[in-house]
């Protein structure tokens, strides 16, 4: 089995400045075998940074008041950093609430849902429940969301999903064919870019392309690399007439004081964003690069999980590692034999390792 040693890890740390010291990355004991290994929510391992973590203990102080200048300080902040104006970002109780929201605003009975198979199931549940049709595309031969065909899907589409990097499958859809859909979209619906996963690639962000275009919604969150799942934090850029239409559905849906304080110290910190990603770049090549000398098959991820072609129908590989307490992905139904792990510590992963080897490879 292939394995890193703290030593190995650490060397990396100093052959490679941006990650630093990583006691963070290593922290606790190796899980035992009763312990379980949660790779199945794509949460982040290792939680808020401990500057994020002081500021949200700052934040259970102010806890008696509504929190909304803490919210329009995080909406400035993220605005400054990405070259945009504060009114085209809104908070959200979590980047959930924000695409459920989109959902609801751009279609109806009569103007659909376009969205990839597989990829994020909540729009597709948010559309079945106010009637309005959905249409599923299949991703194409490199896991991109394949435009073409989706821009031909629905001509009287209302909403358009892309998330970019995709989830379940970590691939990513060039930035070309994103213009491409913004383009040659229905004329009067909204294309709706889910960057949930963008921190953990190379891919450039749409977000600046919504200082040019009133029909384009990007989302970002706090749930991933930044570690704050928990805490319920997420964004929506667009036009201001964009976000006013979300805002009916939820303009209250305001974080907790603590979540904005902790999101504002993660963007502050400038080194967070590079650690974690080339940590995570690593043990996840690393698991990959393990996993196709012994014969499977891969998606070519750039997020913090990737799926795997396990040969067999995909539940029972599920129910076999969870036997064990690993915990992966759950059953998509137009891939049946591929399961997605998140990506989690070194020895998360060994561990992965250890169970994949003898509970699905001897299958």
């Amino acid at each position: 089995m292939v394995s890193v040693s703290r030593r190995s890890l650490l060397a990396l740390g100093a052959a490679l400045p941006v990650l630093g010291h990583l006691d963070w990355a290593l922290a606790g004991p190796p899980p035992k075998k009763s312990d379980k290994v949660l790779l199945n929510y794509n949460e982040s391992p290792y939680g808020p940074s401990s500057a994020a973590r002081e500021a949200m203990q700052r934040g259970i102080a102010t806890s008696g008041r509504y929190p909304y200048p803490d919210m329009y300080a995080l909406a400035a902040l993220f605005a400054q950093q990405q070259g945009i104006n504060e009114e085209n970002v809104a908070v959200f109780a979590g980047s959930m609430a924000a695409l459920r929201y989109a959902v609801l605003a751009f279609t109806s009975p009569t103007r659909g849902l376009v969205m990839a198979t597989p990829s994020y199931e909540v729009p597709r549940q948010a559309a079945e429940s106010h009637k309005a049709p959905v249409h599923e595309v299949n991703l194409d031969a490199q896991h991109a969301h394949d435009v073409p065909a989706m821009l031909a899907a629905n001509p009287q589409a209302g909403m358009l999903y892309l998330c970019n990097p995709n989830n379940p499958t970590g691939t990513l859809t060039p930035t070309e064919a994103i213009r491409q859909a913004l383009a040659n979209k229905p004329r009067g619906s909204v294309l709706v870019v889910d960057e949930a996963y963008i921190d953990f690639s190379d891919a450039p962000s749409c977000v600046s392309w919504v200082k040019e275009h009133d029909d384009l919604l990007v989302l970002r969150t706090f749930s991933k690399i930044y570690g704050m799942a928990g805490a319920r934090l997420g964004l929506a850029v667009g036009h201001p007439a964009l976000l006013e239409r979300l805002a009916v559905f939820g303009g209250d849906n305001v974080p907790a004081a603590s979540s904005l304080l902790g999101a504002r110290a993660s963007l502050e910190d400038v080194a967070l964003l590079p650690q974690r990603k080339a940590l995570n770049a690593r043990l996840r090549e690393e698991t990959i690069a393990w996993l196709k000398t012994h014969g499977f098959t891969c998606t070519v991820s750039h997020s913090n999980c990737f799926m795997i072609d396990v040969k067999q129908p995909a539940a029972h590989a599920i129910e076999r590692l969870a036997a064990q307490n690993v915990m992966v992905g759950r059953v998509w139904k137009n891939w049946p034999q591929w399961v997605r792990v998140t990506v989690g510590t070194q020895r998360e992963m060994e561990r992965f390792r250890e169970v994949f080897a003898a509970q699905v490879m001897k299958a």
